[in-house]
Formats: structure tokens, sequence, C-alpha cells
């Protein structure tokens, strides 16, 4: 049960949580960003084979089963210190990173690994419900592409900036002063404004009702194919972009240029385009009509690939597209995933929606090294263009979710 706090209690102004929601999803873009991303150029680096890459897309997991603890963070302590604690440990861990031999990775390193993800998954948990709790709905389509912006420059620096530092001064330091700046985060997080609601129903109930809720909805199978399917291309293509990179024979230096320049301009470009296509045409539509330019995006990496006499130029090309297009997609789609979540709920219903999805990155990811193996860059890449499309025929269902939130 959510009540309202007393009428004394400070509430931030639409421009306050727009900032506080862009640094919220900068803090919880980089530490994805550096498994997703920074990692397997790391590894490919030193020499780690495809399939060896692909499988530590596993290393995921963890964000598709927080659903399992976001219970505890919807009926326990603050938001904030959730978040907190979640960035402080991250800090400690990547420290923890340093002088580890990537080239032989052994059980310290995957702990390291699986630890990141689960502390980042909590503090996802936090700050998706702390957005949902503070956001009206008018304000979730302009929030949205603040989200989508920031959380994309964060992977961006991830794995732009990350590994360019990498390269010019060594991986130890570089983990070292991400490190810094995730106990920096962690501080800041403590002045973060109220959201307007209490939560005082700490019932098994309480618990388990958030999914009964979804459970019980007219199509949540459909709906439930739809989460899965929906970036399901693009998903599946990720993990082999930046061993791809490498293989092309990209410098550190080049990676990030790329991903720090050109990247962040598209990506910051098309998910505020995203946005506000969203916000002006409604959610339905965002979905169905960026999801085509999200699907359309792939097929410039699998021309490159087909063509290696387009050089590094066609390299750029590829990422601003793919970059650009990214984010168009990515801001209808949370925008429906928080559109269909309840207030009360948040935290919990959120965490199993983005469960969901988690896995299409996690087992896609997983077989991506494999793919790529057998078929080669140009013919995986094109095959996950065609992976795009499954979830267009779960609109129906979709719309009417979207119609009754």
């Amino acid at each position: 049960m959510i009540k309202s706090i007393k009428e004394s209690d400070w509430y931030p102004t639409t421009g306050k949580k727009l900032w506080w929601i862009g640094l919220l999803y900068f803090a919880e873009g980089l530490p994805f960003g550096i498994i997703i991303d920074t990692l397997p150029v790391y590894f490919r680096l030193n020499g780690l084979s495809l399939k060896d890459i692909g499988l530590m897309s596993l290393i995921s997991l963890p964000w598709s089963i927080k659903f399992l603890w976001a219970p505890a963070v919807d009926f326990i302590g603050k938001r904030r210190h959730w978040i907190m604690a979640a960035q402080a440990g991250m800090a400690f861990l990547t420290i923890a990173l340093m002088g580890i031999d990537p080239s032989k990775p052994g059980v310290l390193l995957f702990s390291c690994m699986i630890g990141l993800a689960i502390l980042s998954a909590t503090q996802d948990i936090a700050i998706d419900a702390y957005s949902i709790e503070i956001l009206e709905q008018s304000e979730m389509g302009a929030a949205n592409g603040i989200r989508v912006a920031t959380y994309r420059v964060a992977l961006i620096v991830a794995g732009g900036l990350l590994v360019a530092i990498g390269g010019w001064i060594g991986w130890d330091i570089t983990f070292f002063l991400t490190a810094l700046f995730l106990g920096s985060l962690s501080c800041t997080s403590l002045l973060l404004p109220s959201t307007g609601y209490k939560r005082s129903d700490h019932s098994l109930k309480a618990i388990i009702t958030p999914l009964f809720d979804l459970l019980r909805r007219p199509g949540v199978l459909w709906v439930a194919m739809f989460i899965l399917t929906f970036k399901l291309g693009d998903m599946a293509m990720g993990p082999m972009v930046k061993p791809f990179w490498v293989d092309r024979g990209l410098s550190t230096t080049e990676i990030g240029f790329i991903t720090g320049t050109f990247g962040v301009v598209a990506s910051i470009t098309g998910a505020l385009v995203g946005g506000s296509f969203t916000t002006k045409y409604g959610i339905f539509r965002g979905l169905w009509v960026l999801g085509i330019f999200q699907a359309v995006s792939n097929l410039g990496y699998a021309t490159v690939a087909t063509y290696p006499n387009t050089g590094h130029l066609g390299v750029y090309l590829a990422s601003i597209i793919e970059s650009f297009c990214g984010g168009l997609g990515t801001a209808s789609f949370l925008a429906f995933l928080m559109c269909i979540c309840k207030k009360e709920f948040a935290a919990t219903q959120y965490a199993i929606l983005s469960a969901i999805f988690g896995l299409t990155r996690s087992f896609s990811g997983a077989a991506s090294g494999w793919m790529a193996s057998l078929f080669g860059y140009d013919g995986y890449f094109f095959i996950t263009f065609f992976l795009a499309f499954p979830a267009y025929l779960m609109l129906k269902p979709v719309k009417r979710w979207i119609d009754s939130a």
C-alpha cells in the first residue's frame, strides 16, 4: 500500500526530476557497460576466443533474475540507501579487478564479474522503482528520452573512453579511476529527493501481489513474448560488435574515438528524438515505428562485414547508424515497460519485466560467439536483422495493455 507523505516534505519540480533521472541512469549504465562493452574488448585484446567472449554474456543473468530480490528493495529500507550501498560495493569490486590476468580467467575474475553484475542489478531495481515513483505519466516521454540518452552515454563512456584510457595508461589504472567515480556516485545518492510516496505494507501478500497482478492480466503471455523479442536482433548482435572492431584492426584509441564522439552524438540524438516521438504520437506507435529503424540498423554492420574494403570509415558509419537507431527504439520500449507497471508495485513489476528482456540479452549473447564463428561476422549480422521481426506478431495485446494503463 502506498500513502502520500505529509505536505511539508519537499517534492521536486519536473526540471529537478529530470536532472536526477539523467544522473541516476548514467550511474545505472556505467557498470553494465563495463561488463557488456569494456570487458569484451579487454578480453579479445588478450586473446580470448569469440566463443568464450560470447559465453561471458551469461554473466548478465543477474539482471534477468533480479526480480527474486526485488521485493526486498520494494519493502525494506529506502531507495537511496540501496543505490548508495550497491555503488559502494561496485567500487570495491572494480578495484579488485586490478592485477588479475585477463588471459587466464579463473575463479577470482569470475567472482568479481558476478559480484559486479549482482550489485549493478540491485542498483537498477532501486533506480527503476525510484523513477517510476517520482514521475507522472505525462513526464515519462521526456524522462525516458533523457534516461535513454544518459544511459547510452554511460555505455559509450564504458565502451569508448575507458577502452581508450586502458590503451593509453594501462587497465589497472583505468579500473582504479572507475572505482573512484563509482564511490563518488555512492556519496551523491544520499542527496536524492523524496519521491512523494511512503511504503508501509511489509506482509507476504504485499510481496507476491505484484507478480499476481501481472499474471492475471489478459494477454500476459503474448506481452511477455513481445518483451522477450522486441530487441532480440539488437541484443544478439551486441556482444560481437566490439570483437568485430578489434578483428578489423581498430586500436583502442580508435574504438574510444568512435564511441566517444560520433556514438555520443548519435545516441543522445536518437534517444531524444525517440522520446519526443513517443510523447507526441504515443507509446504504441513509438514501438512499431521506431522498432523498424532499430532493426534496419543491423544491416549497416552486415554490409560493412560483407565488404571489407569499406575500411574503418564503414565501421564508423555503421556505429553511428546503430547508436542513433538504438536510442530510438529503446526510448519507446522503456516507456512501455514503465507505463504498464503499477506504482505501488514499481520495483517488483519492473524487475520482472526487465528480467524477461534480460533473458534475451543473456542467452542470445551466449550463442553469439558460436554463431559468429560458424557463419562469419557478415552472415551473423544479417541473421540478427531478421530476428527483430517476430515481436510484431504480438502488437495487438501490447496495445490493449497500453490503453488500459
